[in-house]
């Protein structure tokens, strides 16, 4: 894409109504507009990076056998009913003209188990696992911290139904490297925990997947022997020691819940009656996995670690484009050069972002920086002299300069 054709802008100042660093950066950058307190616009570049995220996580999950669905988020009155949770108060609701109740989807429970006992009757159907990628609608009092707590946000919600636990907790282990995978994809691998959280009634614990950063909301324990992390929430619960090992010597940080998992058993099958005929005939309740991810929460996570004075520092995967190309000079040679390598790139299939506009030096350096992506080729008549380009990537502070014959290979 040409900069010169993209509709956003940067901006110079800070949002004065944002105290995150994503929020700052993705506002000022171009990638987010803030429409109302937790609700955000993807503009363009926001849009390509939340799909990258999606990818990952879409590849991972079918990796360990995902079937990927979309389902409504409008939902009617007597799904959740049936399971008692009608009058949480963080869901949205409202009337048709016929008068009937609605909920808009913060969570899928009571959506997914009927869905899935339409399909599965016997032990032979089982196990199943099923996700989506949706907006999530809560009507959260602490909407803060830019993309890391919304109102309307887009989640990854996966559910698994089982025959027996041993089956149950086999895929809850597949889970969890399957996030950590994720994480790890993102860039976020060295700062993300597995974090020991409340199992509230049918489970000892359920886990959540903390990133470490100094804007996050939520405060964890961290076990340096074990690598593992506990919310604050049950640290007296474990008598402030590591489940797992017993050490007491806990770091205590600030951390964002960018995933959770959760062993739910028979929770939302019992109030539906979904039960599956089993091998010797009788009929039992089918139990239950759900396992979530926050792409914007991701995304947000992502920007918050990987950040310098100059803006946002985009990974090896998570990125609007892999190459941004300048033109220093409005010399036709220069101009022509750099359009000649523009169309080269995207022609090799690259995602490339050209600034073609008539702005200094100083402003498309600047620019650059704050966008944050992977690769910046400078061309201008000092570089052609040697029939050369300068590229440095964004996570380091020199730059080379490379043949441009070389340059394909040099960006692969």
């Amino acid at each position: 894409m040409k900069q010169s054709e993209l509709f956003t802008k940067t901006v110079r100042e800070n949002p004065k109504d944002e105290q995150s660093i994503n929020a700052k950066l993705l506002i000022r950058g171009g990638f987010i507009d803030k429409l109302t307190r937790g609700v955000y616009s993807y503009l363009p570049m926001g849009l390509k990076v939340i799909k990258k995220i999606e990818n990952i996580i879409r590849q991972e999950m079918n990796r360990i056998g995902g079937q990927e669905v979309l389902l409504p988020a409008l939902h009617p009155k007597e799904n959740w009913e049936k399971t008692g949770r009608w009058n949480v108060e963080e869901m949205f609701k409202l009337k048709g003209r016929d008068k009937r109740e609605y909920s808009l989807g913060w969570t899928h429970e009571e959506i997914f188990t009927p869905l899935l006992q339409k399909f599965v009757s016997s032990y032979k159907d089982l196990p199943v696992f099923t996700y989506q990628i949706q907006d999530k609608f809560r009507d959260e009092l602490r909407a803060k911290s830019g993309l890391l707590r919304g109102i309307e946000f887009l989640m990854k919600d996966m559910y698994s139904f089982h025959a027996d636990e041993k089956d149950l907790d086999n895929f809850y282990e597949k889970v969890k490297q399957a996030y950590f995978q994720i994480f790890k994809r993102c860039g976020l691998e060295k700062e993300t925990f597995l974090t020991y959280a409340s199992g509230g009634t049918f489970s000892k614990y359920s886990h959540e997947f903390q990133t470490i950063t100094s804007y996050g909301e939520d405060i964890i324990y961290l076990c340096d022997k074990c690598n593992l992390g506990i919310n604050k929430e049950i640290i007296k619960e474990v008598k402030n020691s590591c489940p797992q090992c017993g050490n007491k010597d806990l770091r205590q940080m600030k951390s964002i819940e960018v995933g959770n998992i959760f062993k739910l058993k028979d929770k939302y099958s019992a109030p539906f009656n979904f039960k599956f005929k089993g091998k010797d005939g009788k009929e039992e309740l089918v139990l239950m996995g759900c396992y979530g991810i926050g792409l914007g929460r991701l995304m947000g996570a992502v920007v918050e670690i990987h950040n310098d004075e100059n803006g946002i520092i985009w990974t090896d995967e998570v990125y609007p484009f892999k190459v941004h190309i300048l033109s220093l000079e409005e010399e036709s040679s220069v101009k022509k050069e750099a359009e000649k390598l523009y169309a080269e790139l995207k022609d090799k299939g690259i995602e490339t972002l050209y600034d073609d506009r008539d702005k200094s030096a100083g402003e498309k350096f600047a620019d650059a920086d704050l966008i944050g992506i992977p690769y910046r080729i400078v061309v201008s008549r000092k570089t052609l002299e040697s029939k050369s380009v300068e590229i440095k990537k964004r996570d380091e502070s020199n730059a080379k300069l490379v043949n441009l014959q070389d340059i394909l290979n040099y960006v692969r």
